[in-house]
């Protein structure tokens, strides 16, 4: 007589469905092949507009990419979401505020060398101030490891999350008093001129003050070239520090696992902070250049840009450094072009769409892999 094998059972279509994850991917794909007709569409109706779009969105998305990185680092090594990062961020931009407003140190050496030639002072002081931001930033984030998250390396990581979450409305709130930030929009003054470029079919030339650019053409300013050679300089050099370096070595043993790295020597509780140290430091300096791009900080300011680059850092693959540049220029062009051809209103739900739609086909990210937990 015949028997059926117990482990060969029937599976219904609903749980085929299910288990293979159709729904997901049948609607991510919908989505992407919309997406894309409408951007053919509106490259096709206007492609210098489309461009300019593209570049918007490349300066936005190295922003975002030097925030996700710091939140890539963390929860690579001691697997926390340090909500706090956000604030980080925002320290960042009132340092640079304060250096640049108060304390003109972008014309140190302009006031040092009285006739030294200025856009060389000015290349000068603006590095100057970038250095001074992240290592205040290294050293706040120092700070909040030791108090707040290095009591806490044993307990659940609930209780590191929810410690997270406390000291970045600690760091917002505080930063309101009017004795340290303020309550209100502070304008921000930046330390150089901008300057505008025009390229069309006449060429590339210089826009004047008061010029009004021909229709067509693209428009590229100083700001944007800034940000985006920073952001690559910054992140070839996090590369060489993670790759090439002792300490690099140590970070992705003790992100390998921490019992064996202790074993073998690495001061595991002294890499973890250089690691926060790290990615602080490239917050404040995103801090520095957003605030250039978008001329106003505020105390509040690191809420929306932390969250959309921890939405990046997940989308790449948490954990995956890569993941977070690639996640970061995807958040990056995907609220450009929502903002440009759908509806500004709606540019932050479809970022955040885009992320739960990614997740429900690939739960680790692009660049994610799934990993065993270390004891």
């Amino acid at each position: 007589m015949e028997t059926t094998s117990p482990s060969k059972k029937s599976v219904s279509p609903f749980q085929f469905i299910i288990k293979k994850q159709l729904i997901g991917r049948s609607l991510l794909a919908l989505i992407a092949i919309l997406a894309f007709w409408k951007l053919a569409v509106s490259f096709q109706h206007n492609p210098i507009l489309f461009i300019q779009q593209i570049i918007n969105g490349l300066q936005l998305g190295f922003v975002y990419a030097l925030i996700a990185l710091g939140y890539t680092m963390v929860y690579g090594i001691v697997r926390l979401i340090n909500f706090a990062h956000g604030d980080v961020f925002m320290v960042g931009a009132f340092v640079s505020y304060y250096l640049i407003s108060w304390y003109r140190m972008h014309e140190w050496l302009a006031r040092l060398i009285p006739g030294f030639p200025l856009w060389i002072s000015i290349v000068f002081g603006l590095l100057t101030v970038i250095v001074l931001v992240m290592a205040v930033c290294a050293l706040l984030a120092f700070t909040i490891e030791r108090i707040a998250y290095k009591p806490l390396r044993e307990a659940p990581r609930i209780s590191a999350l929810i410690t997270a979450i406390g000291v970045s409305f600690f760091l917002e709130y505080f930063g309101a008093l009017s004795f340290v930030f303020g309550p209100n929009f502070t304008q921000f003054e930046r330390p150089f001129s901008v300057s505008t470029w025009v390229i069309n079919l006449s060429g590339i030339y210089k826009l004047q003050e008061g010029q009004s650019p021909q229709p067509g053409s693209l428009i590229i300013s100083n700001i944007g070239i800034i940000i985006i050679i920073s952001s690559i300089f910054l992140l070839l050099l996090l590369n060489f520090l993670v790759r090439k370096t002792k300490t690099g070595k140590a970070m992705r043993a003790v992100a390998y696992d921490k019992q064996t790295a202790r074993l073998m020597g690495i001061q595991v509780n002294g890499i973890i902070s250089v690691t926060f140290a790290v990615g602080a430091a490239l917050a404040g300096t995103a801090g520095l250049l957003f605030a250039i791009a978008y001329p106003q900080v505020r105390f509040g300011m690191g809420i929306i840009p932390g969250l959309k680059a921890f939405v990046a850092a997940v989308l790449g693959g948490i954990g995956s450094i890569p993941g977070a540049v690639v996640g970061s220029l995807i958040m990056g062009q995907t609220e450009v072009l929502s903002a440009a051809y759908i509806s500004t209103p709606m540019r932050d739900a479809i970022a955040f769409s885009i992320l739960i739609l990614v997740l429900l086909v690939r739960p680790t990210g692009i660049f994610g892999e799934p990993t065993r937990e270390k004891a």
